[in-house]
């Protein structure tokens, strides 16, 4: 019994490559699903005059702007 091995032929694999390029232009074309909102510190707020990180507005919207 012979076997009957596939031929890789240059045609088959610039055809995969193709269809890799076509499937990799619709995935960066749909949405993505929605992140969740990022947390929000509840509890004691430190002083503003003490510094430090502190989540405001202007954080947050900083936040939403920068999601890839």
């Amino acid at each position: 019994m012979d076997k009957v091995q596939p031929k890789l032929s240059r045609r088959t694999v610039f055809a995969g490559a193709g269809t890799a390029g076509a499937l990799a232009a619709v995935a960066a074309v749909l949405p993505k699903a929605p992140a969740e909102p990022a947390p929000v510190a509840t509890g004691a707020q430190p002083d503003a005059d003490k510094g430090g990180y502190q989540v405001t507005q202007h954080v947050l919207r900083y936040y939403q702007t920068a999601r890839v």
